[in-house]
């Protein structure tokens, strides 16, 4: 297959089924550069790196060998505020332009995994802003519709892929920015959990909430992504700890509980074409999950967003910047500037009062999580025009944040996902939002709802593929785990699964010879699973989850007795490692086998 030939959107999946077939990372590349010239937006690099020297990049590749380097050969963008060694960082403010030795740690890992760098992308002046126009260099012209604004501050990075230019590109986000400009562009955008990955290597905004972004065309591939990226850096003192992302997204665990902004929350500034794709994606949810969606009052959230900028957390911008902006003032775009500035008015007093506000409200935000486990939203309210930027340069972005300021304050993470297009042929999209910790779900719900919205990557003609269910079984240095009680999704004790990166892979009764018990004691409360003589038990519900063999040990540490591991005899035949109980706990506890699960059981307590 020669790049003339590969007409699909360059997904992972497209460029190395090409490799495969002969297709050379030459003749993709020199197709890239040749595309490039025919979108002519000279927006959307700051630095485009020679042609030549990228063909020498992917020559040193090597033989095909997408086993030791996943990112064999694909073309990416870094946005300019995120070194790469001997390329100017910018940050859009030439001024402060420096010219690293090192290349960030993020993007390194993406190096060493065989990806092809073709440049850097612009931004807002120092990732300030959502709209993509606060710019000194030409402002990036939306993919979809040139009217519009890009989105920011990410808008050269979300334009590249939107184009089909890169597979994928990085950005940063703050406060939306790894998301808007997916939205409005019609990709994906990944915000990680905080300190998932590396910031080290970064122009901070805000550097407490920043984190690099994904965006690419397919949930899969920012999924892959981000995967690559994602481990714990020591010497970066933001990175924290976090289960290691899936090599598949997890399958969706039953009962899973989707939250949907009440009637109060729903904000689109008086657009009705917003409103009814929103209306779309969520009937679209519909499919996918069997639940029906929760109305969430998402008014803690929105206080929490109006914190970012009438509060002291625009001073941490001020002190990313505060040699430029207290010397050279000047160097700043006019907005950026006068945005910044105001932080002058607030006081160390001020800023720990808005820490004390914060908590405050995190705890009002901590009981949605009580009762679902994903937030879908829309992405933005309304999409807006430059013109409209150029007469109002603070509205319109404040309003593009009103469901994505939130996020990084309380420590969520987020997947922006291209949904039904407006009536008026414009992209709309939806937000998945979840505690710190969950990408992998997010990647499970949101690439399903993605192939159900039936739309075409980014700017191209190719559809979104199609969803593609992961194996039931667990697959290599994955152990399956048979849990009963408060373990289950959705249960109490669930997250100390989550945490450790399981997936849950199916629903299942045992085989007919157990009795379940409730056990004294609690809360939480727990159940007991006693494998009797055949024909003296009954099929009791189970899930099976995979976990890897690092977090099955320290999972199984935590089991207190009289509980223990042994193995479960399923109806399926398999007989995977799963809960019991010592006879010495059965003591007092009440037989709960004719409710057929702890779930069951739970619920009738309930009602």
């Amino acid at each position: 297959m020669s790049a003339a030939e590969l007409t699909t959107f360059p997904t992972i999946a497209s460029l190395h089924t090409a490799y495969a077939a002969g297709a050379s990372p030459a003749e993709i590349i020199a197709a890239t550069y040749r595309q490039l010239e025919a979108v002519a937006d000279p927006g959307i690099f700051i630095t485009l790196r020679p042609e030549h020297d990228v063909l020498a990049d992917a020559a040193a590749l090597g033989q095909f060998d997408p086993d030791t380097k996943p990112l064999w050969g694909i073309p990416f963008a870094v946005k300019d505020n995120i070194d790469v060694a001997c390329l100017p960082t910018t940050a859009a403010c030439p001024g402060f332009a420096s010219t690293p030795s090192e290349t960030a740690f993020a993007v390194q890992r993406l190096l060493d995994a065989g990806a092809v760098l073709i440049g850097k992308t612009n931004l807002d002046q120092f990732a300030t802003g959502l709209v993509g126009v606060r710019t000194p260099y030409p402002v990036p012209r939306n993919a979809i519709d040139p009217r519009y604004v890009p989105g920011g501050s990410s808008s050269g990075s979300a334009v590249a892929v939107a184009h089909g230019l890169v597979t994928f590109a990085l950005g940063t986000d703050t406060a939306g920015s790894g998301r808007v400009p997916a939205a409005l562009n019609n990709i994906v955008g990944l915000k990680p959990s905080l300190g998932s990955v590396s910031s080290r290597g970064m122009v901070p905004a805000c550097r407490t909430l920043d984190t690099i972004s994904v965006f690419a065309g397919t949930v899969d591939d920012a999924h892959a992504i981000y995967r690559i990226m994602a481990t714990f850096d020591g010497v970066d003192p933001w990175s924290r700890p976090h289960p290691a992302a899936a090599a598949n997204p997890p399958a969706l665990p039953p009962g899973l509980r989707v939250g949907v902004p009440d009637t109060v929350s729903r904000k689109f500034a008086g657009d009705l074409q917003s409103e009814r794709a929103f209306d779309l994606a969520v009937a679209d949810l519909a499919t996918v999950v069997p639940a029906p969606a929760r109305a969430v009052d998402l008014s803690p959230l929105f206080e929490v967003a109006d914190l970012l900028y009438s509060g002291p957390w625009v001073a941490e911008r001020y002190q990313a910047i505060r040699q430029v902006i207290e010397t050279a003032p000047e160097l700043l775009h006019p907005v950026t500037r006068k945005i910044i500035g105001s932080a002058t008015a607030f006081s160390a007093a001020d800023a720990f009062g808005g820490l004390y506000r914060l908590a405050e409200l995190r705890r009002a935000a901590d009981a949605i999580w009580s009762g679902i486990d994903v937030l879908i939203v829309p992405t933005y309210p309304r999409p807006r025009m430059v013109a409209e930027l150029e007469a109002d340069p603070i509205g319109p972005n404040s309003e593009l944040g009103t469901y994505t300021n939130f996020v990084n304050l309380l420590d969520l993470c987020a997947l922006a996902v291209p949904s039904r297009f407006r009536a008026d042929g414009f992209p709309s999209g939806v937000t998945l939002i979840a505690p710190a910790g969950r990408d992998d779900l997010l990647a499970a719900l949101g690439e399903r709802l993605h192939a159900a919205s039936g739309v075409h990557l980014g700017a191209s003609s190719t559809k979104v593929p199609a969803s593609i269910e992961v194996s039931p079984s667990a697959v290599a240095n994955e152990i399956e785990l048979v849990v009963v009680g408060a373990h289950l999704s959705g249960m109490p004790l669930n997250h100390e699964l989550i945490s450790r990166g399981a997936r849950f892979l199916r629903a299942i009764p045992t085989a007919p010879d157990y009795k379940l018990f409730a056990l004294q004691g609690g809360p939480p409360f727990r159940p007991g699973l006693l494998r009797v003589a055949p024909g003296e038990g009954t099929p009791i519900a189970t899930e099976v989850w995979a976990i890897s063999a690092e977090g099955f040990g320290s999972f199984v540490a935590g089991i207190p007795a009289p509980l223990g591991i042994g193995t479960t005899r399923l109806a399926d035949g398999t007989a995977p490692k799963g809960f019991i109980v010592e006879a010495e706990g059965l003591k007092g506890a009440r037989d709960i086998s004719s409710f057929g699960g702890w779930r069951a059981y739970i619920k009738s307590l309930a009602g």
